[in-house]
């Protein structure tokens, strides 16, 4: 039932309540005694006299303090840290000659993960030990024409040639290393592709099998996820963005774990809302040392509620006129002052006075109606 019509149901009993009380007083007193008063007003205040019915009809009480507002759940689910998510590539092409490992398996950095067959590392590896001899020529070529010009058998510019030559040598064996270590930082294994594992973490996606032929150099194989910390994520209601701000405490219950209880605060907020959910993406990170936060896991991420403002006054206290809601307050024993009062939450037998009145003051909660215009 609307307020609108709460008052208007007020208002027809009042006015029926009025007439009775008027027709038994008449009835009590002799035919020429004047009715008594059922108030007066002076100035904008409103007296009941002591001889007035209508005291028995209006409840005076003393308001307190609004209780706190309701806790907030948001939808969750527990991500990855983005920036501990590696996808393992191959600069190369080749065949899969062995697959040591598969999903959802734990691996440790530097833990071989495939091995490889590759044409282009099989000639790199050929480089380095090309690259190699040619060096070792070299130095060998520097010693003896060092030993010749001791024994003033060769020309300057010999030993010149042989240094320079030395200088080139060791430059390409440098070059065709680097080379080898950027396809393959494990090394070892003769021609073949060692892939490792670049951090700590799960294989949590897996896109070859033995014996498969890769042929895009950019295609991701593997990904290993470092899950030691993990992001519960919630999406916040536009109209509920400031009670989820950076820095707020949450707790998060989980779906598979209803019974276990976690805490933490908001770390992260996106600067922008999601177009489709008009709803923002929060954050909050926790430690995972047991691995039992798992990514796309359901939780519900739980706000506390508000601290408690304002004062709490019965539905029965507050006064329609016109577009405006007020109260009558007690100023002195049976004299009230109709004071204006802007409402927060409602229920239905009670509503948040959020300004206009403080807690303690006493209220007509009962009969003010009969006090009306």
């Amino acid at each position: 039932m609307s307020r609108r019509i709460q008052i208007a149901a007020r208002l027809g009993t009042a006015a029926l309540c009025a007439g009775l009380i008027a027709g038994l007083s008449a009835c009590q007193k002799p035919a020429a005694a004047p009715p008594a008063a059922m108030f007066t007003e002076d100035h904008g205040l409103l007296s009941v006299p002591a001889a007035s019915p209508l005291r028995s009809h209006l409840t005076v009480q003393p308001v307190g303090g609004a209780a706190g507002g309701q806790t907030l759940d948001l939808p969750a689910s527990v991500e990855a840290d983005p920036a501990r998510v590696v996808n393992v590539v191959t600069p190369l092409t080749g065949r899969v000659l062995s697959l040591k490992v598969g999903l959802g398996d734990r691996v440790k950095r530097g833990q071989v993960l495939a091995v490889i067959a590759s044409g282009d590392y099989a000639q790199a590896n050929a480089d380095v030990e090309k690259a190699r001899d040619a060096a070792d020529l070299a130095a060998k070529a520097l010693t003896r024409a060092r030993g010749v010009q001791a024994a003033g058998g060769a020309a300057g510019k010999d030993l010149e040639a042989a240094e320079s030559a030395d200088v080139q040598a060791r430059a390409e064996l440098a070059r065709a290393q680097a080379r080898l270590a950027s396809l393959n930082g494990a090394g070892g294994h003769g021609k073949d592709l060692v892939l490792t594992a670049p951090q700590n973490g799960v294989v949590t996606s897996l896109a070859i099998a033995p014996g498969a032929q890769v042929s895009d150099p950019t295609a991701t194989l593997m990904t290993v996820t470092n899950v030691d910390r993990v992001f519960v994520t919630a999406n916040v209601a536009e109209s509920d963005i400031g009670r989820a701000p950076v820095g707020a405490e949450a707790d998060i219950v989980l779906t598979a774990d209803p019974n276990r209880k976690l805490h933490g605060r908001i770390s992260e907020a996106n600067a922008v809302i999601e177009p489709d959910t008009r709803r923002q993406k929060v954050r909050i990170a926790l430690a995972n040392p047991d691995g039992r936060l798992m990514p796309n896991m359901y939780a519900t991420v739980r706000l506390p509620a508000p601290a408690a403002t304002g004062v709490s006054v019965p539905q029965s206290a507050l006064l329609m006129n016109n577009d405006s809601i007020s109260v009558l307050v007690e100023v002195r024993p049976w004299v009230f002052q109709r004071r204006a009062v802007q409402i927060g939450e409602e229920t239905e037998t009670a509503a948040r006075v959020v300004s206009g009145l403080q807690p303690g003051e006493r209220v007509v909660v009962r009969g003010g109606v009969l006090l009306g215009d």
